[in-house]
């Protein structure tokens, strides 16, 4: 590929910097350690991914001012989605901290950990839509990050607020070991026509059997968001290091490659980075024609 690639969706981490790891256990147990950009720096070169998009991984604002400081100092990433309180009284003056401060540039987006609220439909909430109304006013996207019970709380927000950009992560983790296709379609299928929802290839390797899984398990799954978002609205992401329990971070982007392999050229670059800057704006290449 010719036009960038860019990494939408992976993660850093240090459990024993006191943060809310305690689900990294069990078979997560193997990724229970610290992960930073030298180690995930030797796979992008590898695969000639030029630049990334960093996701928070708690709900802590010091964790995005950390993040948006690691972007300003690594070479390779390109926009941070990090966490603001939506409920805040003082979000915007939080978000014209972050904004204003010398990394500011690198704050692409915000999301918020919703599967972890006791109310599948948190995002409903007065004080929670006031805090999207200040996330939209201050031009950044807000990733969605559902389980499917959101996943309708998903559609409704993205409904009302048609003037701001949203990406869907991880295609809304259906579960793809069991065989969840036509519970996970009939909702996705709903985005249909939001033309301001991106959707993110990502996280699909660990909602799939970790150690079984190949690629014709994923094609259903990924032809159906393409179906819905079209080739213009998907992005690739690989989760790392999330996606070390299933794949390495080589066979990830090869699965994606084998299950976009009838696409144009043209197409596959969208999804693989034109499609990540459009969404993020992402400072170093927006403005290139994307």
């Amino acid at each position: 590929m010719t036009s960038p690639i860019i990494d939408a969706h992976h993660h850093f981490w240090d459990p024993a910097s006191g943060g809310d790891y305690g689900w990294l256990s069990g078979p997560f147990e193997p990724i229970n350690r610290k992960f930073e950009p030298d180690d995930l720096r030797p796979a992008l070169q590898k695969n000639g991914v030029t630049g990334t998009v960093l996701v928070q991984t708690w709900n802590d604002l010091g964790e995005t001012w950390d993040f948006i400081r690691t972007a300003q100092a690594t070479d390779f990433v390109a926009g941070v989605v990090g966490w603001v309180d939506l409920t805040d009284a003082r979000l915007v003056d939080t978000l014209d901290e972050l904004r204003g401060s010398p990394e500011g540039i690198w704050l692409v987006g915000v999301r918020h950990l919703i599967q972890t609220e006791s109310d599948p439909n948190w995002l409903l909430r007065d004080d929670v839509r006031q805090g999207l109304k200040a996330v939209g006013a201050a031009g950044l996207v807000y990733d969605l990050v559902p389980n499917l019970p959101q996943l309708p709380s998903c559609i409704r927000t993205v409904e009302a607020f048609g003037d701001m950009r949203f990406v869907l992560d991880h295609i809304s983790k259906p579960e793809i070991r069991s065989g969840g296709f036509d519970e996970w379609a009939a909702l996705i299928r709903q985005f249909r026509g939001q033309h301001h929802v991106w959707c993110k290839l990502s996280g699909m390797v660990t909602e799939a059997n970790w150690q079984t899984w190949t690629p014709e398990d994923l094609k259903p799954y990924v032809h159906e968001v393409l179906d819905i978002f079209s080739t213009d609205r998907c992005m690739f992401g690989t989760d790392w290091p999330v996606c070390l329990v299933a794949a390495s971070y080589d066979r990830v982007m090869d699965a994606l490659q084998e299950c976009v392999k009838d696409l144009s050229e043209a197409d596959r670059q969208k999804i693989f980075g034109l499609n990540a800057i459009e969404a993020y704006r992402l400072p170093e290449f927006w403005g290139m024609g994307a």
